[in-house]
């Protein structure tokens, strides 16, 4: 076998190769997703641009060879620029449509200029049948476009190469065949080019189709055992980028060194002016609040819930620290936007302990404060004091003037009887339907002149409505404790006090007597 068909076999393997993976993928592409077509379309041009190149070695005329060199160029001026595009989609590496149309630009001058190069001559100044060789082999020089277009390829196959390069380190064990296929398949071409731009090729012969079947080889390898495209890595970028979450990157003295998208938005006025700036530092811009970034704060897994300026919303901030070689070498910090969550925690905390009529604490909470408070006081020696309040004949005026009223003049009684507790440490809670209860640590002449305080005050504030204004009274009675007494039993004594004040003609307050 003479060296010229060897040259054709080889291309031959190289096309065969490429068109078995093109029609392999794109037949399986519901396997593979959008990085299937691009891949096909990749080694389909790459297959076009090698049995082109066959075809020309086997051509006779000069016309003949110039015609396989057009066909030739239809997949050598637009593999690069696939090539790119495919290495990009497996890394996760977006691009703007509007920015590949402009890498178009250079191909689609590339071949118009060929197809018109015995008018200019700016892409070959000389294209001839080699004068010592003979055809098939061809002499020729370069032009000015040449080098344009040349330099262009270059720089696609060598920016595909360092991209795949560049998550060679950072990718886990079971995809790392797979980026030695992509490092193996954009590495060749670019050695078998520049040989043949150094003159180190057979003279006339250019070989990167002659060792792209190997390229090819470790395509078709990948695929089948590593699975390539059907299980493809997620770029860690691409996660840190798509976490909903704030995330912060910190360095072990604080300094600020990444953050991902979403900080972006809860965050404006981070931006790339941040990095390397201390973050402690930077925090008084960000936040409401004084710093919590403390050494010792820093050194634990922690838990704040922090707002951002001028905003209503809740974030729980989470700081771990970074570990390698026992040593913290930054820390990763977390926002979490909870405000949907504590609102809706608000809202259950209302209807559960909250009387949702006037406002104030209903008869559920008020059973689960006061005997805590109870027991405080009674280890301090301190007595505890309970008032009852109810309002008299409150049934007279739902009968009179309806339930809807009779709600106005509930909320008037309460509104009047907190003014009366305005910052005092006391427990205020509706009791049942027309009754309140209150209870504070203090002794019961303190109850009594509280009482009293609420009745004249309510005596005085008439409740107005549209039609007319209704006027109420309450009675009180009050017990405190004198002994290791339960908040049930000193209820009780309460109520009794609250039945003798009702019973010597209401609008009065009585305290218990033993």
């Amino acid at each position: 076998m003479d060296s010229l068909t060897t040259y054709i076999t080889l291309i031959c393997m190289s096309g065969i190769f490429n068109v078995f993976l093109s029609l392999y993928v794109y037949r399986n592409r519901h396997q593979y997703k959008a990085i299937a077509t691009i891949f096909s379309v990749y080694t389909g041009s790459i297959a076009i641009y090698c049995f082109a190149a066959a075809f020309g070695l086997l051509a006779t005329s000069l016309e003949s060879v110039k015609l396989w060199t057009v066909i030739q160029y239809i997949g050598l001026l637009s593999s690069p620029l696939l090539g790119l595009l495919f290495i990009m989609k497996y890394v996760h590496k977006t691009i703007r449509t509007r920015n590949v149309l402009l890498l178009l630009v250079i191909p689609i001058t590339s071949f118009f200029l060929l197809l018109t190069n015995n008018s200019h001559h700016l892409y070959y100044r000389v294209f001839e049948i080699d004068p010592v060789l003979g055809a098939p082999y061809i002499y020729h020089e370069i032009g000015n476009w040449y080098v344009i277009q040349g330099i262009f390829t270059f720089c696609c196959m060598f920016a595909a190469l360092l991209l795949a390069l560049s998550k060679l380190k950072e990718i886990t064990d079971v995809y790392r065949p797979q980026l030695v296929a992509l490092v193996v398949g954009q590495l060749l071409p670019i050695i078998a080019a520049f040989c043949y731009l150094v003159g180190f090729a057979p003279r006339g012969i250019d070989p990167v189709p002659m060792v792209l079947w190997i390229s090819s080889a470790f395509y078709v390898w990948a695929i089948t055992s590593s699975r390539m495209f059907s299980v493809m890595p997620i770029a860690k970028d691409v996660i840190f980028h798509h976490i909903n979450d704030c995330v912060i990157v910190l360095d072990a003295s604080y300094r600020l060194i990444e953050f991902n998208q979403a900080s972006k938005h809860m965050l404006p006025q981070l931006n790339k002016t941040s990095f390397g700036k201390n973050f402690k530092e930077l925090w008084n811009t960000l936040f409401d609040q004084p710093t919590l970034l403390s050494s010792e704060w820093f050194s634990h897994h922690n838990e704040q819930q922090i707002t951002f300026n001028q905003s209503e919303d809740i974030y729980q901030l989470r700081v771990s620290p970074v570990i390698h070689s026992k040593q913290t070498v930054g820390y990763i910090l977390i926002f979490t936007d909870v405000t949907e969550q504590k609102q809706l925690l608000y809202k259950l905390e209302r209807q559960a302990y909250y009387d949702e009529l006037t406002g104030i604490y209903n008869r559920r909470a008020f059973f689960e404060k006061a005997p805590t408070e109870l027991i405080t006081a009674q280890q301090q020696s301190m007595p505890y004091t309970i008032i009852l309040i109810d309002i008299d004949y409150f049934k007279q005026v739902n009968d009179t003037y309806g339930h809807h009223i009779g709600d106005l003049v509930l909320k008037n009684v309460v509104s009047v009887c907190k003014k009366q507790m305005e910052d005092q440490d006391i427990l205020f809670a509706r009791y049942g339907g027309e009754e309140f209860v209150v209870a504070f640590q203090g002794i019961a002449s303190e109850g009594e002149k509280l009482a009293n305080q609420m009745r004249k005050s309510v005596e005085e504030s008439a409740c107005k409505t549209k039609e007319e204004e209704i006027a109420v009274t309450i009675s009180c009675g009050v017990a405190s404790t004198s002994k290791e007494e339960t908040l049930t039993e000193l209820l009780i004594r309460a109520d009794d006090a609250l039945y003798s004040a009702k019973g010597a003609g209401r609008n009065r307050v009585h305290i218990y007597l033993q």
